[in-house]
């Protein structure tokens, strides 16, 4: 197209939240938020539409020396792995301003600084051709979350701040670790591209494997390191939680896709039966855990370990239907627990509580609400006809194809989604009017109905017709999967 396309799509919302600091009134704040996260997507928008789904190679590729004497370099490429995900990111950073034009009353034009600056740098997660721009932003963008959940979360933000931080602090020291080894095992470069040529020993594989597990599982996160969501998601205001679980969860899945599998394939082929085990536990433990809350926010945020663990099994089925529903999983996770979190939002909002026990009524007091909650509740359970179920359908596939046992466990996890989801659903819409007529619940407004739209139709269009999502990442799952079998049959 002639322009540095991704770069303008990164640094978009740093030019914003740069023009953001000398605007003084809140309400300008909001506007200006809005319309940078709105020209972002429309970036989006043009790069998807001129992405090329015939080839596996980066495309709008940018190189630029950084620090020559290192071989760093700044380099921004995407391929059909990395697309769909920057595309979600500017999408829910629209939808988290508008989710927060009312719930954030205070310090504003620093909420609206740091939901940008985090925007941009998971965007540069996505782009980065450069193992060292790569940490730089996967690191950096710990520092808005952490101001987001303590500075404007719930009353124990501060604790869950600083649990967030540290679990994924940790994290982030094993993978920097695994950096270094990897720069100089791999021919001293920082080069992604040219990292995933190289053949690296079977025992230095292993340990790279191990530390990146570690880094990723936090991130993802997978049992046992997932302590720290719940209360992050908690205590996180709506938009922090919108972007914690449609976006920073899906980190640790794509180092795993850009990482593990093309780099580490000997390694990744014979720890898969481990990684598979891990990803059915995540399943029926985040169930039975989702199961148990009375708390909205805790369930939503409890079916997101068990639904990650649906994206972590797809992706080590290492086949072409696991990959394919893995990817495309990630993608739904983050559109229909994103519009859960919204929607938890909306109603704390109007009644100042999270507990189920105390709702109720609300079809009658709130109809377009229920209607919309009703539609992404069985997108959740994977229902035929909605997004979660073509991803789920690819997955119980690729899964039972690459393990019987860890299969089957899969189809336990489905049902207790089914159960946790339901009876959530039954107890606030259908069940007897507390809430609803108490304080007088008012309907969605056309902000908070402009914040659902977008993501109502791509529960539809995905469940609907899937293909124009599945053509994206075709000829690049299937360049990794043919990577990974090549290389890793040496184990």
């Amino acid at each position: 197209m002639g322009l540095p396309l991704l770069s303008l799509i990164v640094f978009t919302p740093v030019a914003g939240a740069a023009v953001l600091m000398f605007l003084r009134s809140d309400d300008a704040v909001r506007r200006t938020a809005l319309a940078v996260t709105i020209l972002d997507l429309a970036l989006c928008v043009a790069m998807l539409a001129s992405f090329d789904t015939t080839t596996h190679e980066m495309q709008f590729t940018e190189r630029r020396l950084w620090v020559p004497a290192l071989g760093i370099t700044y380099a921004l490429g995407i391929d059909g792995i990395s697309a769909l995900f920057v595309f979600l990111t500017a999408l829910l950073g629209s939808i988290c301003v508008l989710a927060s034009w009312v719930a954030i009353d205070r310090k504003v034009k620093a909420f609206m600084v740091s939901l940008l600056s985090m925007q941009a740098l998971m965007l540069g997660v996505f782009c980065a051709l450069d193992l060292f721009l790569f940490y730089v932003f996967w690191e950096a963008m710990l520092i808005p979350m952490y101001l987001i959940i303590g500075v404007w979360g719930g009353e124990g933000r501060v604790y869950a701040a600083f649990k967030f931080f540290l679990y994924t602090l940790a994290g982030s020291l094993l993978f920097l670790i695994g950096v270094i080894v990897l720069y100089f095992n791999g021919g001293e470069t920082f080069d992604i591209l040219a990292l995933t040529a190289q053949d690296l020993p079977f025992p230095v594989q292993s340990w790279l494997f191990f530390a990146f597990l570690i880094a990723f599982a936090v991130k993802v996160p997978m049992v046992p390191v997932h302590t720290w969501l719940p209360d992050a998601h908690v205590q996180a205001p709506t938009a922090g939680s919108i972007i914690l679980a449609g976006v920073l969860l899906k980190m640790g899945a794509y180092g795993f896709l850009r990482f593990s599998l093309p780099m580490l394939p000997e390694a990744s082929v014979y720890y898969s039966t481990l990684m598979l085990s891990l990803s059915a536990l995540a399943i029926v433990y985040g169930g039975l855990l989702a199961l148990a809350q009375d708390d909205l926010k805790k369930l939503v945020a409890y079916s997101s370990i068990s639904h990650m663990g649906f994206v972590t099994m797809g992706i080590f089925a290492l086949n072409l239907r696991g990959l394919q529903g893995g990817i495309l999983q990630m993608f739904n996770h983050g559109v229909t627990t994103g519009a859960l979190f919204l929607f938890v939002g909306l109603i704390y909002e109007r009644t100042h509580t999270r507990s189920i026990a105390e709702y109720g009524g609300l079809m009658k007091a709130a109809p377009v609400y229920t209607a919309f909650l009703a539609l992404f509740t069985l997108s959740s359970m994977a229902l035929p006809g909605t997004n979660s179920f073509i991803g789920e359908l690819l997955v119980l596939s690729g899964g039972f194809a690459a393990n019987l046992a860890v299969g089957a466990a899969t189809v336990l996890g489905a049902l207790l989604g089914a159960a946790y989801l339901l009876g959530m659903y039954r107890k606030v819409a259908l069940g007897p009017a507390s809430v609803g007529v108490r304080f007088k619940i008012r309907d969605v407004n056309a902000r908070e109905l402009a914040a659902t739209l977008p993501l109502a139709v791509f529960v539809l269009w995905v469940g609907l017709y899937p293909k124009p999502f599945l053509n994206i990442m075709d000829a690049s799952v299937e360049h990794l999967l043919v990577q990974v079998h090549a290389k890793g049959s040496g184990q």
